[in-house]
């Protein structure tokens, strides 16, 4: 096999053998955190604790993704000749276009309206987690566009061997777009507002950079949130309880029942995670005469800080405000993380100093006229998602010169 000089980085792509598997579980944890950003251990790549194997096989193990749920596993396995994990991609056979975040309901509707089957499909992606991350991913060790090529037409292989419509690889990084469009993938692009932490000391540092009228609102909103009694804690490592997590739980179900119908997670995946991945996990708890009324789940990478679920069973004005999103700027900032994603959607983040961000995915549609429909949408669709992105930036709350 021939090497680069100065890594042994594996290239021949007449080496590499796909195999698909149903489970996380029929990796091991050693090999899988081998791969770029599943754990702390791969030192050049960022840490993502979506794609760790803790994770992923939490979900599953919980049955929150599996067959039932109609989230089937079908990862793709990517080894040299020797048989060693040389790349991976978390993937799904998907009766359905829930927990995705990224919407084909549309896509969907018309074919099927034109007589196709849409479902089921493949979704490449991390279930119920609107979080940018890797999605081809790659042995530390590993030549990257060799690998990444490779992943790109294993899902194309996977897609025309299983007879599914298409492949959907969601919360991609930026840079693995080249390599999915390379295989014919579609590039679709869409809108988040993320808290970009400018090496700031304090959480008054952050307000110095805002316009006057926008920094009384937010101290004003800080403190009308606390208003009734209510104390803010940070739990995280060993202070999250099986207590604490019946409790979030709680709020967890009420909240999402009431907004979604049918919230995704089951209580056994919080006690697995909890087990997993305490020191990756920070819960901001809300509590108010003596008991919590209200709480956020967050996610700790090495240079991140993601923001996923919240709930509650009292309501107070502001309080989400504050425990999703005020709480996680004060966390990062006294972290030094670089970045807080607060999940899916939300233009009223922006007035809280999150700045609009481009999200990307990739589609691959298998019917000739389907794609073209849809590379036709997705070549507008993208030029409105970038107008959209440079209005908001001009109407952040920071000072003139400060919104970039």
């Amino acid at each position: 096999m021939n090497e680069t000089p100065e890594a042994n980085k594996r290239q021949d792509d007449s080496e590499f053998r796909i195999r698909v598997v149903p489970s996380i579980g029929a990796f091991t944890r050693g090999e899988w955190s081998q791969l770029g950003g599943t754990s702390r251990a791969t030192s050049s790549f960022v840490y993502n604790p979506f794609i760790s194997y803790d994770f992923l096989l939490s979900l599953e193990e919980s049955s929150c993704a599996d067959r039932r749920t109609g989230w089937l596993g079908q990862h793709l396995r990517l080894e040299d000749s020797t048989g060693l994990l040389i790349g991976a991609v978390p993937c799904y056979l998907k009766s359905h276009s829930q927990g995705e975040y990224v919407f084909d309901h549309g896509w969907a509707d018309a074919f099927q309206r034109a007589g196709g089957s849409y479902y089921p499909k493949l979704q490449a992606a991390v279930p119920f987690t609107p979080a940018t991350g890797p999605r081809l991913l790659v042995r530390e060790d590993s030549n990257t566009d060799s690998v990444q090529a490779a992943l790109a037409q294993g899902l194309r292989a996977l897609n025309d061997t299983l007879g599914t419509s298409s492949v959907h690889v969601t919360f991609a990084e930026s840079a693995e777009m080249g390599a999915l469009e390379a295989a014919g993938f579609l590039h679709r692009t869409d809108q988040q507002f993320h808290f970009l932490n400018q090496g700031y000391a304090s959480y008054d540092d952050f307000l110095a950079e805002l316009a006057s009228r926008k920094r009384k609102a937010l101290k004003r909103e800080r403190r009308e949130a606390l208003a009734n009694g209510i104390e803010i804690e940070w739990l995280t490592g060993a202070s999250i309880t099986e207590a604490v997590w019946d409790d979030f739980f709680a709020f967890y179900m009420d909240t999402g029942g009431r907004k979604w119908g049918r919230p995704y997670l089951n209580r056994q995946f919080f006690s697995l995670i909890g087990e997993r991945m305490a020191d990756d996990i920070l819960l901001v708890m809300a509590k108010r005469a003596g008991r919590y009324v209200a709480g956020a789940i967050n996610f700790i990478g090495s240079e991140r800080l993601y923001g996923r679920n919240w709930g509650c069973i009292e309501d107070h004005p502001f309080l989400h405000f504050e425990v999703c999103y005020h709480q996680a700027i004060d966390f990062a900032i006294s972290q030094g993380l670089k970045t807080v994603e607060a999940g899916a959607q939300g233009e009223h983040k922006l007035t809280r100093g999150y700045r609009p961000v481009t999200t990307h995915s990739a589609h691959y549609i298998a019917h000739p006229g389907l794609r073209r429909a849809v590379a036709d949408y997705l070549q507008s669709e993208r030029k409105e998602v970038e107008a959209i992105g440079d209005y908001l930036a001009d109407h952040t709350p920071f000072r003139k010169g400060e919104s970039q």
